[in-house]
């Protein structure tokens, strides 16, 4: 078979959720900075966004990540989180997984027992070291962008539920992040449907309630998704995110984790050098620790560490065919729910 252009993918998940990554075949996105590629993917051209994170050619339950040359020296590649609704400056296992990939395929080398990665990111340098043994990625901890609570016990008025409290806070994306009992659910697999349309119903509702924009990061200016959060013990939280259409992330999520992290350093409920266990409803695990205390804008932040591990599942390449007439993807609501486009 002959293809005049394709586009090549290294399938990976993280804890149970899907990150795959674009290696080859993608168009130059144009910006001078990783955060201008994203703008210019979200607000002028979407194409390849929707290519391969719609149907015919995806699912619901996936995120795909742009691998790029980086834009700053001090980085050893860029990447941009492609999901259904936009594209996003950050995702921690996205994250873990781009790194699994770069190093487990021998795009960057690898370095047993520890291998160092500086990943460019729209929300800023990553810094990334990845245990390594036997050309295994064994687990990787990313040092996030600093993390910081922008507003705790905030009202959001609801028609379902009443007045629900949320706080407000950024690990890399904005947050809103609730207690789940304040909608009547546990956090558990069985529930996933329903948290989901939960999630999305708040996120609505905070969207339109409340006002957000990062103060050294323009074009980061809303909330990116809901967080349903569930104590276990001191050191042990359950989350759950949810996200446009109407999902959850399998994972623990790591810039969720992040934001929590800062959440409760603001409470003073935990200090630098702890560490938290954020686990999935499916059961996975990320670490999430305070490395150290900085300054946002003029606001206390946090730099958080979050630990997990990958495994690449396969490969992908994907047919660009210009006479395809769902080249721009598509979604229904029988699979994607009430699907925003």
């Amino acid at each position: 078979m002959q293809w005049k252009h394709s586009i090549d993918l290294i399938n990976v998940h993280c804890q149970g959720e899907i990150g795959k990554v674009i290696v080859g075949g993608a168009p130059e996105i144009p910006g001078a900075t990783l955060l201008d590629k994203m703008i210019h993917i979200n607000t002028v051209d979407d194409s390849l966004r929707r290519f391969v994170t719609l149907e015919p050619r995806a699912s619901v339950q996936m995120s795909v990540n742009l691998l790029v040359a980086p834009t700053r020296p001090d980085a050893d590649a860029g990447f941009i989180v492609l999901q259904a609704d936009r594209a996003h400056p950050m995702s921690g296992s996205n994250c873990i997984c781009v790194v699994t990939a770069l190093l487990e395929t021998g795009r960057v080398p690898m370095v047993e027992p520890e291998t160092l990665v500086r990943l460019d990111t729209p929300a800023g340098l990553i810094v990334v070291r990845a245990k390594c043994a036997n050309g295994r990625c064994e687990s990787v901890s990313l040092d996030n962008v600093p993390a910081f609570a922008e507003a705790l016990d905030v009202k959001i008025a609801t028609p379902r539920w009443g007045e629900i409290r949320a706080d407000i806070a950024f690990g890399g994306v904005y947050y809103a992040i609730v207690d789940v009992d304040q909608v009547g659910m546990e956090l558990t697999a069985r529930n996933a449907r329903n948290l989901a349309a939960a999630g999305i119903e708040l996120q609505a509702a905070s969207r339109q309630q409340i006002r957000v924009r990062h103060p050294e990061l323009p074009g980061i200016d809303e909330i990116s998704y809901v967080m349903f959060r569930q104590r276990e013990s001191a050191d042990i939280v359950r989350t759950c995110t949810t996200l446009l259409p109407g999902r959850v992330d399998r994972s623990p999520c790591g810039t969720g984790s992040s934001a929590n992290l800062a959440v409760m350093h603001a409470r003073g409920e935990v200090k630098v050098g702890d560490v938290q266990r954020s686990r999935s409803i499916i059961g996975g695990e990320f670490l999430a620790e305070v490395l150290g205390e900085t300054t946002v804008g003029g606001r206390s932040a946090i730099l958080p560490r979050i630990t997990g591990q990958a495994w690449i599942y396969g490969t992908e390449t994907l047919r660009v065919d210009p006479a395809d007439s769902f080249a721009r993807g598509f979604a229904l609501s029988d699979v994607w729910g009430p699907y925003v486009d």
